[in-house]
């Protein structure tokens, strides 16, 4: 099933959740069941009745960085929007960008404060354009030498995914489009299934001896970008960097020995797992991976999944579907479109058992 148009669907628009819930653990979760080939219908606040005691919630805890910029071409005026993407040793940022017209290398941007005030002469921020790569990613550097986190806390602001189309973000966009665990900062998008947690059903969760380990994959580039090759082994997966610690490794290890199972939160979560897993066991880890996961798949560190739904036609559901199996990844995808679940990062979740 290596052929790109077998991970397409049609999905109505209105089933496009542009606003999250009043209440985080109020979302819908569809159970699919892959021995039994079922779905039943829940909420994500019954996890802790849907797990068993011994299993283990695996979480991505990065934190998403104020990664979306709002510029001004010093040349000539127009409008420019950027996405900081990370930064090299020299300080240099790389980044997506957005403007009328052509930029050419050694122009500039000036950047505008994210919270409306106004920068003095020495702390005004430009970027100015370096190089630009095969790959659509463009170096910029920076003009003030502060660390690239500090520089987007004051000046940038939360980068929606491009279908909530919303110009800027909202007060509970700051809030809700960053999980309640977020530590590490890195990601330029949230690993959605971690949304639906409180640290309430957190601990709903431990009192039914369902323990939680926490792993760190810095959500990048590849989230934004599409397929764009019909047959997957020609996909290039864009690296991201992830770690899994050692406690986290003996934690994982241990309960898969007392038969536990883990419960990976997230697709972001499976690619950590699996990128450290070796024979059925997970060693401590820390760097980059482009691990693409696509059928046909043996999953070694991984026996559950708790995950939004996904766009067509994207990695996340090429793995999810590796995962379940398309077929049933297929049914299920439709089974929620007819019972109206809500999609993509506001959206409603499964959990694959």
């Amino acid at each position: 099933m290596d052929e790109l148009r077998h991970y397409d669907y049609d999905l109505p628009a209105e089933l496009i959740a542009s606003e999250p819930l009043a209440q985080r653990d109020s979302a819908r979760l569809l159970v699919v069941n892959r021995h039994t080939g079922t779905f039943t219908h829940h909420k994500i606040r019954e996890l802790p009745a849907l797990l068993r005691s011994g299993d283990r919630l695996v979480l991505n805890d990065t934190r998403v960085l104020p990664a979306r910029l709002f510029g001004t071409r010093t040349t000539t005026g127009g409008k420019w929007e950027g996405l900081y993407l990370s930064s090299d040793a020299a300080g240099r940022w790389r980044m997506l960008s957005q403007s009328r017209g052509k930029l050419q290398v050694g122009e500039k941007i000036a950047i505008h404060p994210a919270h409306g005030e106004q920068p003095s002469e020495t702390s005004r921020l430009e970027l100015t354009l370096v190089t630009k790569d095969d790959d659509g990613v463009w170096t910029f550097q920076p003009s003030l030498a502060d660390n690239a986190v500090e520089l987007l806390l004051r000046f940038g602001t939360v980068p929606l995914p491009p279908y909530i189309h919303r110009a800027l973000p909202t007060a509970d966009d700051w809030q809700r489009y960053q999980t309640t665990y977020a530590r590490r900062f890195g990601a330029v998008a949230a690993p959605t299934a971690g949304l639906h947690f409180t640290p309430e059903l957190l601990q709903e969760c431990r009192d039914k001896g369902i323990d939680q380990t926490y792993v760190t994959l810095h959500v990048g580039i590849g989230t934004f970008r599409p397929i764009d090759v019909e047959n997957l082994a020609d996909h290039r997966m864009h690296a991201e960097w992830c770690e899994l610690s050692p406690e986290a490794a003996d934690e994982i290890n241990r309960t898969r020995e007392a038969d536990g199972r883990i419960v990976a939160v997230g697709t972001t979560s499976v690619r950590t797992l699996e990128s450290a897993a070796r024979d059925e066991k997970v060693q401590a880890w820390s760097g980059e991976t482009d691990l693409f996961i696509r059928p046909p798949y043996t999953f070694r560190a991984v026996d559950c999944l708790l995950t939004n739904f996904h766009l067509p036609k994207s990695t996340l559901l090429v793995l999810v579907s590796a995962f379940a199996g398309l077929e049933l990844t297929r049914a299920a995808y439709q089974a929620a479109i007819d019972a109206r679940y809500r999609f993509y990062s506001y959206g409603d979740a499964m959990l694959i058992l």
